[in-house]
């Protein structure tokens, strides 16, 4: 059974930095995206990014690219996600996904069968 257990969040001002982390067990994950969303108060959950496990093959919404950047750790089975210069629009309970890596990003987003509880990241202004 697929775990996912995130850890980094935490109040930061507009213009700092965070790193969230997401530690990953149950698989060897070989074949699968690892990914970040985020869900603000009154939206819809959204994707930020996410990364092949086999490659580092990255993908990033357009609100985040420039900003952010996702790795991961192979030997450490967790996935990362720095976000810098963050913005009080970035305030939102951010989850970790993974999935089975056979579709498409567009596609891959919509279907993700396993989920971490999500760490909240608040950017004061």
């Amino acid at each position: 059974q697929v775990q996912l257990v995130e850890s980094g969040g935490k109040l930061v001002q507009a213009g700092g930095s965070l790193r969230l982390s997401c530690a990953a067990s149950g698989s060897t994950f070989s074949g699968y995206r690892l990914g970040w969303f985020r869900q603000a108060p009154g939206k819809e959950r959204e994707f930020v990014a996410a990364i092949s496990w086999s490659i580092p093959l990255a993908y990033y919404a357009d609100s985040v690219k420039g900003r952010f950047t996702i790795s991961r750790d192979t030997a450490k089975n967790t996935v990362y996600l720095q976000m810098n210069s963050l913005k009080p629009e970035d305030t939102a309970v951010y989850s970790c996904a993974a999935d089975t890596s056979n579709a498409r990003i567009t596609d891959w987003q919509k279907n993700i069968r396993y989920w971490g509880q999500g760490t909240q990241v608040t950017v004061s202004s």
